[in-house]
């Protein structure tokens, strides 16, 4: 018996095979986002204490209030976007599942879902999981702004739903007011839902982050899902959620209860204190990952790639087509043997068969400086084995 024809759609995650690649071959991992650095040693504390406070049980479905309290706590103070903790918070295990749960719960067979390209891996599967189309719109190279035009003519009377990844992976291109109006301008003419994915939202070098709920005639329309995972640099934790009207949040938690039923109830509890810290602590996570990317900038060109510098998230989106005519799969495997640094394959973040991710590859800066030393001297060697 044959398995369910929608799986055979997409594929497993690359960024995570890409981890496995690396593993293999003992390259450092500059592919899969995550922190090689500790978490704020105050929430691992917490997180003990709930623990030992027996924060061991089924929390709500849709998340404790002291999370959801905490996380509407930090729209007031920081967008001035007043959000019902009680009815318009959903809780999930982590940005994906949040945003699984949104299509699962607002999409229907046969919509259509307007995709920015690249796009980050999720939002396609999750389009397919729902029965609806990915319609995907390219940004411009090489600096990935908006093309309004572009954005224009994708729109049909299928079209239900715009996806907004803002700062953006993999190219950390952050949406502009101009940009997030024009947007909100096609969403408020032809009726459509804008879902956000914001778990960058603090790690900004150039710009600011502008919930596009926050736009008039926005609020009703807009459905925020955002994460702790790098805020936090609490990947493994699993904690993310979605912001939308009651009644839209009430479908959302339908979907969500019977996919995971919640997060893990200690893990919120702690997770809650990370939102009281003082603005000092975020200020210095976008100033570290600043210097993170001012270290591996140089050195990536000296290597022979070319890019846009990020406004924002901690990625490089390179072109090496300087370096090789291999395919972005052959060229990031071959490097991760042969240079012992991984990365990930840039037609993970376009469309299947689209030849335009095919020389690029996506580097991760989120690591230790002595990671990112030991990277780069290994790219220095590169140049002299192509």
């Amino acid at each position: 018996m044959p398995n369910a024809r929608r799986t055979l759609t997409f594929t497993e995650s690359v960024i995570r095979e890409m981890t496995r690649v690396a593993n293999q071959y003992g390259a450092i991992n500059l592919s899969q986002g995550f922190p090689d650095f500790p978490m704020p040693e105050s929430m691992k504390e917490a997180a003990c204490d709930a623990i030992r406070r027996d924060f061991n049980q089924y929390a709500t479905t849709w998340g404790t209030k002291t999370l959801r309290d905490a996380i509407a706590g930090k729209y007031a103070r920081r967008y001035g976007m007043e959000v019902d903790a009680d009815a318009e918070i959903t809780v999930a295990c982590g940005g994906t599942e949040a945003m699984a749960s949104v299509f699962l719960a607002l999409i229907d067979p046969g919509d259509e879902v307007l995709i920015f390209e690249p796009f980050y891996e999720n939002y396609g599967p999750d389009a397919i999981l729902s029965e609806a189309k990915p319609v995907f719109v390219p940004l411009t190279v090489p600096d990935w702004k908006l093309d309004v035009a572009a954005l224009t003519a994708a729109v049909s009377p299928k079209t239900r739903a715009i996806v907004l990844n803002s700062p953006h992976n993999p190219t950390g291109h952050v949406f502009d007011r101009t940009e997030l109006e024009a947007i909100a301008a096609v969403c408020i003419e032809h009726d459509l839902l804008v879902i956000t994915d914001d778990p960058y939202e603090y790690i900004i070098y150039s710009g600011e982050h502008i919930p596009i709920a926050t736009l008039p005639g926005m609020r009703e329309r807009t459905i925020t899902t955002s994460s702790l995972s790098k805020t936090f640099s609490i990947t493994g934790w699993r904690l993310g959620y979605a912001i939308a009207s009651p009644e839209r949040s009430g479908a959302i938690r339908k979907v969500h209860d019977f996919l995971t039923v919640g997060a893990p109830a200690p893990l919120q509890q702690a997770a809650a204190t990370g939102y009281a810290f003082p603005d000092s602590y975020y200020q210095k996570l976008s100033d570290d990952y600043r210097a993170r990317r001012e270290y591996l900038a140089g050195p990536l060109r000296e290597a022979g790639f070319r890019f846009t510098i990020p406004d924002g998230a901690y990625y490089f989106f390179a072109d090496f087509s300087d370096l090789s005519r291999d395919d972005d799969v052959t060229f990031a495997k071959w490097m991760t043997r042969e240079i012992g640094v991984a990365t990930v394959p840039g037609s993970s973040f376009y469309r299947p068969g689209a030849p335009e991710g095919k020389r690029f590859v996506r580097f991760a800066f989120c690591k230790k400086r002595e990671t990112l030393e030991a990277a780069v001297e290994r790219l220095a060697k590169l140049k002299a084995r192509v």
